[in-house]
């Protein structure tokens, strides 16, 4: 098998098309836990989470020769989870919450750690009482460090409109997290 680790996602792809399907796993293991951190956000089931992941890949598999390898794969992955993740929420026709439990790095300080992880519990806090709407850009701006065109092309929404929402969650955070204080 050959060394894929320096190749770019779309070079991958080609590969994948025009060698070995088994090349897919590389993608796979570059964008398991980045999606599955997205989708679990959103869900806050990571058993839900994974399904949607899991569904997502074999998706984006049996459709990898519809991908136009001159766009970005991480967006194209990521919308497909997008909309597997919006379909899990449909079946289950209820709201759901934004996942509180983020992994924080282990540290020599244990009161740094504390309170990083204080301050994480009261950003997420705050995050889940955000309507969807305004939850999912601002995850995918500042938790995925997604641009403003990549979350235009995963939500399907114009890029002003992301810019608008991500301007207006950030007005709400502030209200919510100063109530919560």
């Amino acid at each position: 098998m050959k060394n894929l680790v320096n190749l770019l996602d779309e070079e991958v792809v080609n590969l994948v098309r025009e060698e070995n399907v088994e090349y897919f796993a590389e993608l796979i293991s570059r964008y398991q836990d980045k999606l599955l951190r997205y989708s679990g956000n959103i869900l806050n089931d990571d058993q839900k989470a994974q399904d949607a992941v899991q569904e997502s890949f074999i998706k984006a598999f049996i459709n990898l020769n519809s991908f136009n390898v001159n766009k970005k794969f991480s967006s194209w992955i990521y919308r497909i989870v997008h909309n597997e993740t919006m379909n899990l929420i449909s079946k289950y026709k209820k709201q759901i919450a934004l996942d509180e439990n983020v992994d924080i790095e282990n540290g020599i300080n244990i009161e740094e750690e504390m309170i990083k992880k204080e301050m994480i519990e009261h950003t997420c806090s705050c995050l889940r009482q955000l309507p969807n709407i305004y939850a999912e850009p601002l995850a995918l701006y500042y938790l995925e460090d997604k641009k403003y065109e990549e979350i235009s092309f995963i939500l399907r929404l114009p890029i002003g409109t992301i810019g608008t929402r991500i301007n207006r969650a950030k007005i709400l955070m502030k209200k919510i997290c100063q109530k919560i204080k």
